[in-house]
């Protein structure tokens, strides 16, 4: 239900920021996480009749004490590993605070898997929160922040906190190139894009007018080469012509953002393109150390959905393996992309430049 990868830059902006601010300091980084499944952290445990869940085992069989927390993988995710190289945590996931908590003001993990940018994506998972939904609870977020510490106090934290979004996997994989769904009847590939673009520019606007400057946005990466995708091949192979949807939409994005950036006062939006890095993963995994990059570690169905469900056989050597399932990676390959970006964030000039701060709102 997402890309790999999903929360890599956020998290080297996290890394940066902790070099500049040593363990001795208080941490001064807020961030609000917005996405999909790769980005989640548990909110669709507390979604009663979601169907895009994982809080059962395989799931979490190689996390602590063995136990599902609602994260899609075997183990850690991008951003748990990275976290625990700079001895700090990850935000909660919002549905597990209470609304008043002062949690909230060091920042939130909106995140659900199924999410979409459309509010019809992923509509048969029954429960999730999209995009639009993510904000609207944000927007609560705000109120409740501005009236703890008042005003100014309150856009000044929201105006220098770093927003990580990541999100539009699941606009294509459970909506587009879904046959019986209405939005691929309806729309050719360009039509599409266009309906996103658009809906992406409504909603960065949104969060610029509640308070974000500093937007971070994942761009995809090769969805034709996860395996819920290559089993639609009858060779096994990436499906080319998503992996070219894929790379329209990333350089519509990124167009999308930079005109933001000149039109908002002291909007700081940032694309970040990992797309090339995944798929180097994915045609070379023996050069990480991997020995199977083409199928899932977790034997799924993808006829119906492709997660890791509890009656699955799982591989015994999961360390192997890029994928977990359908979907999304093992802990491994978390582990090895994670220690990617750790060293890429001391040898990028300028990596925390969009994340400088500023009192001008």
């Amino acid at each position: 239900m997402a890309t790999p990868l999903v929360l890599a830059f956020f998290m080297v902006v996290i890394a940066v920021m902790a070099v500049d601010h040593p363990p001795t300091s208080a941490p001064s980084l807020v961030t609000y996480i917005f996405g999909d499944s790769l980005a989640e952290v548990g909110n669709n445990n507390y979604l009663q009749y979601s169907l895009a869940r994982s809080d059962f085992p395989y799931y979490g069989i190689d996390y602590t004490d063995a136990k599902p927390t609602g994260r899609f993988t075997n183990g850690r995710t991008i951003g748990d590993i990275l976290s625990e190289k700079l001895g700090s945590t990850s935000p909660p996931p919002y549905l597990s605070l209470n609304p008043h908590d002062d949690a909230i003001m060091k920042g939130v993990n909106y995140a659900s898997g199924g999410a979409g940018i459309l509010n019809d994506t992923g509509l048969y998972f029954i429960q999730r929160m999209t995009f639009d939904d993510q904000i609207d609870y944000f927007e609560n977020t705000t109120k409740v922040i501005k009236a703890k510490i008042g005003e100014q106090a309150g856009t000044r934290l929201l105006n220098e906190a770093v927003y990580f979004i990541g999100m539009g996997s699941n606009d294509y994989i459970n909506n587009y190139l879904q046959p019986f769904l209405l939005d691929s009847q309806q729309y050719t590939p360009e039509e599409f894009l266009g309906l996103l673009n658009l809906k992406l520019a409504e909603q960065f606007t949104r969060l610029y007018l509640l308070g974000a400057r500093k937007i971070v946005f994942h761009g995809l990466g090769p969805l034709g080469c996860i395996p819920s995708q290559r089993a639609k091949s009858k060779t096994h192979q990436c499906l080319r012509h998503v992996n070219e949807w894929v790379l329209q939409f990333n350089t519509k994005v990124q167009k999308l953002m930079n005109l933001l950036n000149l039109k908002l006062k002291n909007a700081q939006l940032t694309f970040a393109d990992t797309y090339n890095d995944v798929l180097d993963m994915v045609d070379n995994p023996s050069k990480y150390g991997f020995k199977v990059s083409n199928t899932s570690c977790c034997k799924v169905d993808t006829t119906i959905g492709g997660l890791c469900l509890s009656n699955a056989n799982v591989c015994k050597n999961r360390r192997e393996y890029v994928f977990w399932d359908a979907f999304h990676p093992t802990d491994a390959a978390n582990a090895v992309l994670a220690d990617r970006f750790f060293s890429k964030m001391f040898t990028t000039p300028n990596s925390s430049k969009a994340i400088a701060p500023n009192h001008n709102g």
